[in-house]
């Protein structure tokens, strides 16, 4: 085997999943990223994807790599930037291995991430949020259970993942209610429930009655709901709720769009980001700071604190004809 195919097992084997511990969600997205690479490369240097080594993949084939996810694969620069970080981390971990090749990998973790507009977040106003919990009707068990879980990502504003991974267990109803799960970075958090959410999910419970290792939302079959399912979902209670409340269907509400709503009510409720940071399990502060570029409301009231300028309108006129020449040029 070449020293590239040796080194990727490790990487997965030894690196990701004995030393990391890193999540099913962080080794697919690693291995979609690799699996792409090779398939890329196999084709650019005529040779099997085995039969390739890490000579094979320099920097201007990764950088040709990342141009075809833009342009071929029409992805986005989040995307193309996550790839290039799973492809960086493994050349990271080649340079302890294979120091012989620390030329062709300086190369490929000198390549640096593309910078992209950073767009404002969108949320949900309290209209619309309470449009779209009202959107499932409780005529149904699916309906019941949608509502139970829109409400528990609107008030707690778990991730997707996270609202999948929950099992009937993580739900604490007694004093000091609150809901506990496994987040982005393999962190365990907890986060309090308000009572309406407690009464939402004390009936959807009493209604569930599984066992405390099962999932809290299943389908219809009793497996675990998928994120394609969630955001199917959401779509169609988004399209009903729409019909009363017209502005959300000027909006693409996704579940992450559910997360941000979260964050800015606990904004307007006065709460600090360091305190939200906490709530949404962020790594770095920078991360919940995008709420405060979003929060409109609170710039007016921090502008109606402030004094305003004692400025005069005027025009300003040359003091010559030359120089009102040269201005105009």
């Amino acid at each position: 085997m070449t020293a590239l195919a040796t080194t990727l097992q490790a990487f997965f084997t030894d690196r990701l999943i004995r030393q990391r511990q890193a999540s099913p969600h962080t080794l697919a997205a690693y291995r979609d990223t690799l699996r792409l690479l090779l398939v890329f490369a196999s084709a650019r240097q005529q040779k099997q994807p085995s039969k390739l080594d890490i000579d094979d993949l320099d920097a201007p084939l990764v950088g040709a790599f990342l141009d075809h996810l833009e342009q071929q694969r029409e992805n986005g620069v989040r995307t193309r930037n996550a790839r290039l970080a799973a492809i960086r981390s493994l050349f990271r971990y080649a340079a302890l291995r294979h120091p012989e090749h620390a030329a062709v990998i300086e190369r490929v973790l000198a390549i640096p991430p593309k910078r992209y507009d950073r767009r404002l977040v969108t949320f949900l106003t309290e209209p619309e949020l309470d449009a779209l919990l009202a959107a499932p009707t409780p005529s149904s068990p699916t309906a019941r259970r949608d509502r139970a879980l829109l409400a528990l990502a609107a008030q707690t504003g778990l991730r997707a993942s996270e609202l999948i991974g929950l099992h009937c267990a993580d739900i604490h109803l007694g004093t000091g209610a609150h809901v506990s799960c496994l987040g982005k970075g393999r962190k365990q958090r907890i986060t309090p429930l308000t009572s309406g959410t407690i009464a939402v999910l004390r009936g959807w419970l009493a209604e569930r009655a599984g066992q405390l290792t099962e999932p809290l939302f299943t389908t219809r079959n009793g497996s675990a709901l998928s994120r394609d399912a969630l955001e199917h979902r959401l779509a169609k209670y988004v399209e009903i709720a729409a019909r009363t409340c017209p502005s959300l269907g000027r909006k693409t509400v996704t579940m992450h769009v559910l997360r941000h709503t979260a964050a800015m009510r606990l904004l307007h409720a006065g709460v600090d980001t360091s305190v939200i940071k906490l709530w949404l399990g962020h790594e770095q502060i920078e991360t919940t700071q995008i709420y405060l570029h979003a929060d409109l409301e609170l710039k007016e009231r921090a502008l109606a604190k402030t004094t305003q300028a004692n400025v005069t309108p005027g025009r300003y006129s040359p003091p010559d004809q030359l120089i009102a020449f040269l201005e105009a040029l």
